[in-house]
């Protein structure tokens, strides 16, 4: 009897979609590994990852191919015979990402490259201004940035928002001083710029620009606290943010501060958002005749110019973002602490308060912001480099064709 053929193998759905998971998660893998020890030898790349040296060939000449990666200049030569090692490093010439802030009192848009670095950023005011039109003014302004800056192809645009924002929908649920509530950012903004559009807490986005870009990089947990208008916090653990359902992880603002007596909106007394915030700050600056404005920056200029009251207002300011601090290092006990606030950004004697206040041989795990002079900037983009460095097969799969 004629012997029949055997019938071809099947591939599963399960099984595609197994392999296209490993390909994502090795190419994220190898685009870190250049990130942070660029330029790199293949070899290397493989040694640190544990990937198979084809395997990490296949993947940059990948990355490399959509404009990721590129050869460095020089080879490595090695000690022995052979050919030299040609290293690999991030490609930081072809392309940024859009990033959006929006502040209470204004907009942040900027461009960042690959390493996180600042490219081009612009400040606009948007008070008074309905939602959709402070998104309508941000995407262009994002455009105006890119057409002052020659040669800067976008990838993809993040956006950055205090308050309860839900990463998945893009939407920005509730922000209180805002007066935003239900706002589909993604949507209004991949409309006005043709880009593929991530929306997240600005917290968050904060978390993940240090552990890619700051002094968090390597650490297995890092906290995050924000203390400006806008109280928040984010915890991240073994290189994952915690977003919880509906990304209403690190709602802190009506956290109960111990010693507090300012009167808060929700009905009770001392909660981190009336106490901490910038405009709390302010408001006590003007009522000791430090200042006469909103911009928290007036009461750092002025101690810095020797104002003893100005001083001190900071450094109490500090301490209570201590107690808070020290709260969550109690629940959360992370291997890092990074805060963004005002006077620990530009003043030692606050984060030595901030320190003093956690207390113990904690306080040495905390440190402000890498990102002092460019936090809000930073942050939108962050949002979008996440994703990138997350999926960088796919975040790159759909780059607008270059201007003319």
């Amino acid at each position: 009897m004629p012997r029949t053929a055997a019938p071809p193998a099947l591939v599963s759905p399960l099984t595609r979609v197994a392999d296209s998971d490993r390909r994502r998660t090795n190419a994220s893998v190898i685009l870190r590994s250049v990130l942070e020890h660029g330029p790199v030898a293949r070899s290397t790349i493989a040694r640190l990852t544990g990937l198979s040296p084809a395997s990490v060939t296949d993947h940059c000449a990948r990355l490399a191919r959509i404009g990721l990666l590129r050869e460095a200049a020089a080879p490595r030569r090695n000690n022995g015979v052979g050919r030299p090692h040609v290293p690999v490093d991030l490609d930081d010439s072809r392309f940024v990402v859009g990033g959006v802030h929006v502040a209470v009192p204004y907009t942040t848009v900027s461009l960042l490259d690959l390493r996180g670095r600042v490219v081009a950023r612009r400040e606009l005011s948007h008070r008074g201004l309905e939602p959709s039109e402070v998104l309508a003014r941000a995407a262009d302004g994002l455009g105006a940035l890119l057409g002052e800056t020659p040669g800067c192809r976008p990838l993809s645009l993040g956006v950055a928002v205090g308050g309860w924002v839900d990463r998945d929908s893009g939407t920005v649920v509730e922000h209180p001083l805002l007066g935003w509530r239900d706002v589909p950012v993604r949507e209004a903004v991949s409309a006005r710029t043709g880009l593929a559009v991530h929306v997240d807490g600005h917290a968050r986005a904060l978390v993940n620009a240090e552990r890619l870009f700051g002094r968090a990089r390597g650490s297995r947990s890092v906290l995050h606290l924000f203390v400006g208008n806008m109280v928040d916090a984010a915890f991240a653990t073994h290189d994952e943010v915690h977003h919880g359902p509906r990304s209403q992880a690190g709602s802190i603002a009506h956290l109960p501060l111990a010693g507090g007596t300012q009167p808060c909106d929700c009905g009770r007394v001392g909660c981190l958002q009336v106490e901490l915030s910038e405009r709390t700050l302010c408001r006590r600056a003007r009522e000791a005749g430090v200042s006469d404005g909103a911009n928290p920056m007036q009461v750092v200029a002025a101690a810095d110019a020797g104002d003893p009251v100005a001083a001190r207002l900071l450094r109490e300011r500090a301490r209570m973002v201590g107690r808070a601090a020290g709260l969550l290092l109690d629940v959360l006990n992370p291997e890092r602490v990074v805060v963004t606030e005002v006077g620990v950004l530009f003043r030692e004697d606050c984060l030595a308060a901030l320190r003093d206040e956690v207390g113990g041989g904690r306080g040495a795990t905390v440190s402000p912001s890498s990102f002092p002079d460019s936090v809000l900037a930073v942050a939108g983009g962050a949002v979008a480099l996440d994703v990138l460095y997350r999926d960088p097969l796919t975040s790159s799969a759909d780059v607008p064709p270059q201007r003319s």
